[in-house]
């Protein structure tokens, strides 16, 4: 069955419930999970869903990614110093962790149901460690950068942020993908490639 495009509005809307779940699941991350240094989660659930909404529904999941990212966990964050400026550059950790999976399922032709060992392998590689070793690095640096956390303890949150959300993700988005991608692969809200 071919997936025929959606009028814009449709995708503008999708995109919006997008942002004001991915906000609310961050600042709850933030809220309820805090504990790490420079006041990262422990435990970021929200990069998986992030993660799921992209791989389902392309780049506008992933713009989500960054305004909820933005949002939940940058201006709405317990952390005063990630209300000003810094959360702009530091919240594209959250873009860098949906986008890099989703480019390499997409090149590589990923089922999203995961039907074989090669979409499982590939998915872990790109979807659980590669997005997560490059946005915890670019976290902790431009944490370090806009003087939220000190530079001795970039290390640190590096391993908090890499191991919290390497956890989550490796629990929560294959489960997901492998039983929730067909019936969502039906709706014609699915991306199957970036923006259609």
């Amino acid at each position: 069955m071919k997936n025929v495009h959606q009028p814009t509005y449709t995708f503008v809307i999708l995109t919006l419930v997008l942002i004001v779940v991915n906000t609310i699941l961050a600042w709850l991350c933030q809220f309820a999970l805090p504990g790490g240094i420079g006041g990262i989660s422990t435990l970021y659930f929200a990069v998986a869903f992030m993660l799921i909404f992209t791989l389902w529904f392309g780049a506008y999941g992933a713009i989500a990614a960054y305004a909820g990212t933005l949002l939940g966990s940058g201006l709405l964050s317990t952390n005063p110093a990630l209300h000003g400026g810094v959360a702009i550059y530091w919240s594209i950790a959250g873009l860098l962790q949906v986008l890099i999976p989703l480019v390499a399922l997409r090149t590589f032709e990923v089922d999203l149901s995961l039907e074989n060992r090669r979409d499982w392998t590939l998915l872990l590689f790109f979807g659980v460690l590669i997005n997560n070793i490059v946005g915890a690095a670019w976290g902790a640096y431009t944490l370090a950068l806009g003087n939220v956390i000190a530079t001795s303890e970039i290390g640190s949150v590096f391993t908090v942020w890499l191991i919290g959300n390497i956890i989550v993700t490796i629990i929560i988005v294959p489960l997901a993908l492998r039983h929730f991608t067909p019936k969502v692969r039906k709706s014609k809200l699915f991306v199957k490639n970036y923006w259609e």
